[in-house]
Order: structure tokens, then C-alpha cells, then sequence
């Protein structure tokens, strides 16, 4: 027995699931006007679904969703619980001195007082 055909308005709602969870462009650009090259193979990936080698089933596309949900929420709980990631050592060390009162010296050095060549 196989299994039931799954129907276009499902079909067509996993692919809105899809594109909604794609990072933003920029500039912004209407997403069906001008798709970017992973939009693109994503919509050539999901028409062709459940045919050939090269298609999505449903059960896949669906895993996708829930997997690129999962990797959006990971990295918007990194940037809020660990926010200084993205700063130097020498920002960070500035910042941590300020937390406890201290204000380090404006100069030419570096940390641990050697010059920065």
C-alpha cells in the first residue's frame, strides 16, 4: 500500500515554511521577483517532490522546517545569553573593567602593556 499523495496547498505551505525561514536579503527584494540561488533550488527541489531522485518528500521537507526553526532559535539564544562574542579581546577586557568600576588608561599599548604591531 502506498502512501497518500499529499496535497498541493500542503505542499504549497511547506515551501512558504521554507522561504519564511530563510535569513534576510539585503537589500530587500520581494522574495518571488528575484530569488536568491537557495530559494531558487528550493522551489526546484519541492515541485519535484516525492519525484525522482532529486525531489522532497513531504516527511523531508517538513524535518527541514523544524530543523532550520531550531537553528534560528539556537542562534538568537547565543547572541542574547553570550553578547560578547563578537567583540576583541581588548573591547571585551575594556568593557569588564568598566563593570567593576575601573576605567583602563587611553594609550598606545595593548593589553599587558605591549606595543600592538
Amino acid at each position: 500500500m502506498t502512501a497518500p499523495a499529499t496535497s498541493a496547498p500542503q505542499l504549497r505551505s511547506l515551501y512558504r515554511r521554507l522561504l519564511r525561514e530563510l535569513p534576510a536579503r539585503s537589500p530587500p527584494k520581494t522574495i518571488l521577483s528575484h530569488p536568491s540561488p537557495l530559494q531558487q533550488r528550493i522551489r526546484d527541489v519541492t515541485a519535484g517532490a516525492g519525484e525522482g531522485p532529486h525531489g522532497m518528500s513531504p516527511d523531508a521537507a517538513e524535518q527541514f522546517v523544524q530543523y532550520t526553526q531550531a537553528q534560528r532559535m539556537y542562534v538568537t539564544l547565543i547572541e542574547r545569553y553570550n553578547p560578547g562574542m563578537g567583540m576583541s579581546e581588548e573591547e571585551r577586557v575594556r568593557l569588564t573593567a568598566r563593570r567593576v568600576g575601573m576605567d583602563l588608561p587611553v594609550g598606545g599599548t595593548g593589553l599587558g602593556g605591549r606595543d600592538q604591531n
